[in-house]
């Protein structure tokens, strides 16, 4: 089964989700297939990367507000066994590190990239819009860092990611995560274990009883759970 994850990596419920779904898979037996593909939640330029939590008071509303929306977020977070330091996270425009992520499933660890580059922004308060700064992420990933400076510096990937970030919109992703199995069934929202494994099942009953029929392409549906869109997440 293919499973095409929406998101972006300055997305808390991104990176929750992305953990439950690891979790529901621990107990599935069927072979799986991840494919990581991009969304920006903000594509405007960061010129100046500054503090998470201030860029954060500027678009919703005062400290007091984002206070409540980082509790809950760490909170949950926790319960999937994460830890987000939102007071080290800085703001960052995030193509380049879609494109580092479509550099990585090149050479297969697309997996491994998308997981170091969650951990630099949410953990370690590294500015992951800088090209220096992904590519010691990257490094860390198991890249070769020479290798991914010079990818970096030219215009490789662009316009795959570009092509990407359309066919998102085209499909109706309109907030992330957006989890789509079997290339038509979707689910939106860091959902729990459980549910995801659920999905999973569900999906596998249906194709094998649709194998003769299996459309090409589909519209996402499903219900929604904590996620973000439009620059802004589930509270």
């Amino acid at each position: 089964m293919e499973i095409d994850i929406y998101s972006d990596v300055v997305c808390p419920w991104c990176y929750i989700g992305k953990r439950k779904l690891e979790q529901a898979l621990e107990s599935y037996d069927g072979d799986v297939t991840i494919r990581y593909r991009p969304f920006q939640l903000d594509p405007r330029p960061v010129e100046q990367p500054q503090p998470l939590l201030t860029a954060l008071a500027g678009k919703f509303g005062g400290p007091d507000r984002v206070s409540e929306i980082v509790t809950r977020v760490t909170g949950a977070a926790a319960g999937a066994g994460l830890h987000l330091d939102f007071d080290s996270a800085l703001s960052a425009n995030t193509f380049d590190a879609h494109r580092l992520v479509w550099f990585a499933d090149q050479r297969g660890r697309a997996a491994e990239m998308v997981e170091a580059l969650y951990r630099a922004h949410f953990t370690q308060g590294v500015d992951i819009g800088s090209p220096a700064a992904l590519a010691t992420v990257a490094a860390g990933a198991g890249l070769d860092e020479a290798e991914v400076r010079a990818f970096l510096d030219s215009p490789a990937g662009t316009a795959e990611v570009q092509t990407d970030l359309a066919e998102a919109r085209e499909i109706g992703v309109s907030s992330v995560p957006t989890f789509v199995f079997a290339g038509k069934y979707a689910v939106t929202g860091a959902q729990d274990p459980d549910t995801l494994r659920g999905v999973l099942e569900e999906v596998r009953r249906r194709e094998a009883a649709e194998a003769a029929l299996r459309p090409v392409g589909g519209t996402p549906t499903g219900d929604r759970a904590d996620g973000c869109a439009d620059d802004s997440c589930a509270v």
